[in-house]
């Protein structure tokens, strides 16, 4: 039986950038044949810690710890086909985990998501900004036996260091994610966004467009993974994301909200939330940028918007006319499952593994 190490730096199911990436796949590996490991650098206690602010003391013992744990894998490398990095092997300083990684593993796939190497700063860890360095990401694209991407413009960026490069979306369980039947509206049309306290400040974005709305349209906004977010003036339902109740969260928007700004960082993000609300065959709309004109086809399975006033008319559009919002929502849910299924995909992370490891077998 063929082994993959999978490193990763978060416990298994809580990270989006893993679970709805390659975690979702460990099923279609093991019926391939793969045995699969996976070893995190935060571990499940570390993870109630990491991203509050504070616990300076606990943050600096947890992560020596962690590093100890990436010690103890170097000497587990060799008894594996393939070691597949996701983001880093350690998140401070230069990349020296990553060269022993590299020399010590007999082959190696590196999964990068967002550009990370841009360092965005984190709030509840300013210590870490100074630590990090872009320069890992950078040092893996280059020695990797393949790079997993997961936009055009990431894979472009890639390809100026490696050409074996595949760019996969975030995609979609479509068992799990179900597409609605019922698109009437009982009370009030219900508008919502889904995402986390680092992110949810992109709803800020649509501030003005929701007070003109509200003059017009009666309409609450349900945010989901920001369960302090308030927006004067707006009727707001706000609630903390939670794995076991996400699909029934996600079920209760009429209208899907995807507002992001005109960054450079942006152009890494592959449409998850887009996506999760499509999957559902919720109408979306979101700003035109990036992955976005790839994942919606703007008037077909979506509307791409630019400017307030594009905002405004396709909420007012879609939450006045419910044959448009079955027909936005249904052709959605096809495109996702089409293209940004686990089912469309499955093949293309296994082709990469059997390429990889067959490499390695004739080399």
């Amino acid at each position: 039986m063929r082994k993959i190490l999978f490193v990763a730096p978060y416990p298994e199911g809580l990270a989006p950038s893993q679970r709805l990436k390659y975690e979702q796949y460990y099923p279609y590996f093991r019926e391939a044949g793969y045995e699969i490991t996976t070893r995190s650098f935060i571990d499940a206690e570390f993870w109630q810690t990491v991203y509050k602010p504070g616990n300076t003391f606990r943050k600096i013992l947890f992560t020596i710890k962690a590093y100890f744990r990436r010690i103890k894998d170097l000497f587990t490398l060799g008894k594996y086909d393939v070691v597949y990095v996701h983001l880093w092997v350690t998140p401070i300083g230069p990349p020296l985990f990553e060269w022993l990684f590299r020399k010590f593993s007999k082959r190696l796939i590196y999964d990068i998501d967002d550009l990370i190497f841009l360092k965005p700063k984190s709030k509840s860890n300013p210590l870490i900004n100074w630590l990090k360095s872009s320069n890992k990401s950078i040092y893996l694209m280059k020695v990797a036996d393949h790079v997993i991407t997961c936009t055009p413009h990431l894979d472009q960026f890639v390809r100026q260091f490696n050409n074996k490069t595949t760019d996969i979306s975030s995609t979609i369980n479509t068992i799990a994610y179900r597409p609605r039947k019922d698109y009437s509206v009982k009370e009030k049309i219900t508008l919502g966004w889904s995402g986390s306290h680092s992110t949810s400040k992109y709803v800020y974005l649509l501030n003005n467009v929701f007070l003109k709305l509200k003059e017009e349209i009666d309409f609450r906004l349900l945010v989901i993974g920001d369960r302090e977010f308030k927006m004067e003036g707006i009727e707001v339902i706000a609630i903390p994301w939670q794995e076991s109740t996400e699909v029934d969260d996600l079920a209760k928007i009429d209208i899907g909200l995807y507002p992001l700004p005109d960054e450079e960082w942006v152009l890494g993000k592959s449409g998850l939330k887009a996506l999760q609300y499509m999957a559902l065959g919720i109408p979306t709309i979101a700003t035109a940028i990036g992955a976005n004109y790839r994942v919606i086809e703007s008037g077909v399975s979506g509307f791409l918007v630019n400017s307030p006033e594009e905002w405004l008319q396709a909420i007012r559009d879609l939450a006045k006319n419910e044959a448009l919002r079955v027909s936005i929502g249904s052709k959605a849910a096809e495109r996702v499952e089409q293209f940004y299924s686990l089912n469309a995909n499955a093949p293309v992370y296994l082709r990469i593994l059997d390429k990889v490891i067959s490499n390695e077998v004739n080399s």
